[in-house]
């Protein structure tokens, strides 16, 4: 269980009260002076700090430092697309603003901010024990490098921070981070901890919740999540990646040499009682440990700090694209080779909302033949109908017996009851992958269609007065279309199943209704995007099924073909004659004890 730590809220206000103080004490206009003159360097500086004396020591480049008494500065990284602050309380990252997306309050969205994150590495060196939390680091400039200097037990610690400038959106989020130490006699380890609080950033803290996950990469090409449902930890060896999602957005720690081994904890911070109100989702803690080498501290890392997206995330070396959950096996493999490839061609050159549509369309046409040979075998038990119902009057309790007559009845006929449930199960791949395809497809994020907003969150019409349990404050109106559509679709299947309900087995007709009601519950707070794909594809398979209903498929044809099938002699599978076998024994050691 992780320990008890101070409230994120009493550090900000502590925080606020600091920078007051400090506002008291040190003039404005001679940060503005520090600040134009490192504008011409393309990276700006900011003081936290107002009022500063003259013996206030500036951020200058590769200038010798005074470590006495400097004031808590942050000073800023940016390129066009994320921006760093760094500060010089424990050097580490204060803010890190994604510039170019926006949270569900249409604010810019931030993964670290207001004390939501923690970095500490626990020194044991010429005699001290040093956590650099604690420590204040000078900042120095040299283009694009920030190095956060200390001097700390007679030697200096160094972060030193690379930002790159360019453009391309695959390296534009990632930057090195390097820990350079120098007088210092450290130890052979020292430990390493990384926590962060994950910032909601969606419409409903529940559903992103669902996909907001500590995932990490270990032994080669393993890579292990943390449970997404509650409290979860977990320890491995040889770790080449930790990713702390937050849903659509995520920090990657990647470091240069594999960790030898990690601790890895996740913990829940909604708020229990009204999810809505959660400002963070989950807690993410690692502990791990660097090795020193000659007794200093010289190595680096790479983070990544940017949208969760398959197209961006594919791009590296590293494997970061599985940190995405993508579904196991199968399901896996068609969202990274199919659907991702499929949906990126179509939304390439037409409307989000158009693309899930057409390909809708191209997954239904694709499964056609399993939806024609579903209906045959539907059809197929219809003529077989009143035959069975002959032999249910016949053989009444006889239960063996009846079983016995129907099993030859099917085998003459060419008829197999289990033929309908074998392409429904060959669907299942295609409904799961797309389950697991639409949550995690960044493109649809922001993207509206019809009354939708926004095709990664739900479309509500209507905001409810009270909160009504597993469905919520809303009405979303493309599951309750897609639950209509289950609907009538069942319907319509029922009315194709012949077989009578036998004793222990579930009642059809309420299936009829549970399967619309689980689909309104359950997709009420899900991405529009996928209710969409579900409305759309149930529309689609009830066009098909009245297609081979009116223009294909013949029942007085199906009834012909029986009829001559009947005449034909059937040459058994040495299972069938088996299973025969075993229902005349049991036949047989019934009447036996009859007799008795």
């Amino acid at each position: 269980m992780e320990e008890k730590r101070i409230d994120p809220l009493q550090i900000i206000g502590f925080f606020l009260l600091f920078l007051v103080l400090i506002w008291m004490m040190y003039d404005q206009s001679e940060m503005m002076e520090q600040n134009e003159q490192l504008e011409t360097n393309g990276v700006t500086t900011q003081s936290q700090v107002d009022d500063a004396p003259q013996s206030t020591v500036p951020v200058v480049n590769n200038a010798p430092v005074i470590m006495d008494s400097i004031p808590e500065q942050v000073t800023t990284l940016q390129n066009e697309l994320l921006r760093l602050a760094v500060t010089s309380k424990g050097g580490f990252i204060q803010e890190a603003e994604l510039k170019q997306h926006t949270n569900h309050l249409n604010e810019q969205v931030f993964v670290v901010k207001d004390g939501n994150t923690d970095f500490n590495l626990r020194i044991e060196a010429n005699g001290a024990l040093i956590n650099t939390r604690d420590l204040n680091f000078l900042p120095i400039l040299d283009g694009n490098q920030l190095t956060m200097r200390s001097q700390v037990a007679g030697g200096t610690l160094d972060y030193i921070y690379t930002l790159s400038k360019e453009r391309e959106d695959s390296q534009a989020y990632r930057f090195q981070f390097g820990i350079r130490s120098s007088g210092l006699s450290v130890q052979p380890e020292t430990d390493l901890y990384w926590g962060l609080d994950g910032f909601r950033h969606a419409l409903s803290a529940d559903y992103e919740n669902r996909y907001t996950q500590l995932t990490y990469q270990y032994e080669g090409d393993k890579v292990q999540a943390l449970s997404a449902m509650g409290e979860d930890d977990d320890k491995d060896k040889e770790v080449s990646w930790i990713s702390y999602r937050q849903h659509f957005f995520s920090m990657i720690l990647i470091p240069t040499t594999q960790f030898e081994s990690i601790d890895a904890e996740s913990s829940s911070l909604m708020n229990p009682d009204n999810s809505d109100d959660s400002v963070f989702l989950k807690r993410f803690e690692t502990t791990t440990a660097i090795a020193s080498q000659n007794g200093a501290l010289n190595t680096s890392f790479d983070w990544f700090i940017g949208p969760t997206d398959y197209e961006i995330l594919k791009t590296y070396d590293e494997n970061l694209s599985e940190s995405i959950s993508f579904g196991w096996g199968i399901i896996g493999w068609m969202n990274r080779f199919l659907f991702f490839p499929l949906f990126g061609l179509l939304s390439g050159f037409l409307p989000y909302g158009i693309a899930i549509i057409v390909m809708t369309i191209i997954v239904r046409l694709a499964l056609s033949p399993v939806t024609y040979k579903s209906y045959l075998s539907q059809a197929k038990m219809k003529v077989l109908r009143p035959e069975i119902n002959a032999l249910n009057e016949k053989y009444g309790n006889d239960r063996a017996k009846k079983q016995q007559e129907t099993m030859k009845l099917y085998s003459k006929a060419g008829a197999n009851p289990m033929a309908g449930c074998v392409p429904s199960l060959l669907q299942l791949p295609v409904f799961l992958g797309l389950f697991y395809f639409f949550p995690v497809a960044f493109s649809l994020r922001g993207k509206s269609f019809l009354w939708a907003e926004d095709l990664s969150s739900y479309d509500a019409i209507l905001d409810l007065p009270f909160s009504i349990p597993f469905y919520g404050d809303h009405v979303s109106l493309f599951p309750l279309l897609a639950s209509i559509a289950i609907f009538v679709y069942s319907k319509m299947t029922m009315g194709q199943q012949m077989q009578p309900s036998q004793p222990g087995m579930p009642n059809m007709k309420f299936m009829i209704y549970l399967m619309p009601i689980m689909m309104l519950f359950f997709f009420n707070n899900y991405a529009s995007g996928l209710s969409l794909y579900y409305l759309i594809s149930n529309l689609i398979t009830i066009g098909i099924m009245l297609v081979i209903k009116n223009y294909i498929i013949d029942d007085e044809k199906i009834f012909l073909q029986i009829e001559e099938n009947k005449k034909k002699p059937k040459k058994q599978s040495r299972f069938q004659r088996k299973m025969e076998e075993i229902m005349e024994q049991a036949e047989q050691q019934k009447r036996t004890g009859r007799r008795r």
